[in-house]
């Protein structure tokens, strides 16, 4: 994620890409976006493609909210509003916060800022293009969570960041609690086990994810249930 200076080009913010609003550049950001990932991909249905594209974004929040709440004990505001996306770049450049403006680090704060400000309006706004079960995208937000609280709690141990580690730990549990997240799947320590599963098994020549519910890839129809 950037801050600072403006990009050269005019990016859509993620609050109009949540409202399906039309860019000069991207047109519809979010089926930009998921068009790119499928054919990155190659991917046999464009369901797959929406779950890879919404638990990117997701991992790009969590990591800096959690990051932030962890290390410094305050979490940036990311207000849609504030936050430009480029569909058509990776990490860190397509995301830019035209204004940092500090928040506390607690449970609430984190869920208000990423759960509510962004995951349930890009749900939305991916459901009114494609078919998806909720489960999964809500399922893709807590692993996203679970991955980004694994590598922060590696980071600490490296570093001799044990109050970071600490911080990670309670933080990621209650917000896995949170009525959003909380039938999601069980954390274990840092280990996470999903109810649901991404289909990132159905990627040509994907597998399971390591917190999949599935030991293997299953056998399933395009037309099976997702989450």
């Amino acid at each position: 994620m950037r801050t600072g200076g403006a990009p050269h080009t005019p990016l859509p913010t993620l609050a109009h890409a949540y409202e399906n609003r039309s860019s000069d550049v991207y047109g519809n950001a979010i089926t930009f976006r998921v068009e790119k990932v499928a054919n990155i991909l190659r991917v046999p249905e464009m369901r797959i493609a929406v779950s890879v594209a919404q638990q990117g974004l997701a991992a790009r929040l969590w990591a800096v909210t959690l990051g932030c709440a962890a290390v410094y004990g305050r979490v940036p505001d990311l207000d849609p509003g504030l936050l430009h996306w480029n569909p058509d770049a990776s990490a860190p450049d397509d995301l830019w916060l035209s204004e940092v403006r500090p928040l506390p680090a607690d449970p609430a704060t984190l869920a208000d800022v990423v759960l509510h400000g962004h995951l349930a309006p890009l749900a939305t706004a991916l459901r009114a293009h494609h078919r998806i079960a909720p489960g999964l995208l809500w399922g893709n937000a807590a692993s996203a969570l679970a991955g980004a609280a694994r590598q922060l709690d590696h980071w600490a141990g490296l570093h001799g960041r044990a109050e970071a580690a600490v911080r990670t730990r309670i933080l990621t549990a209650e917000l896995l609690a949170h009525p959003l997240l909380s039938n999601t799947g069980t954390l274990t320590g840092t280990a996470f086990r999903r109810r649901s599963c991404c289909l990132y098994y159905r990627v040509p020549g994907g597998g399971v994810c390591g917190d999949c519910c599935f030991t293997r890839p299953p056998r399933s129809s395009p037309r099976g249930a997702s989450g």
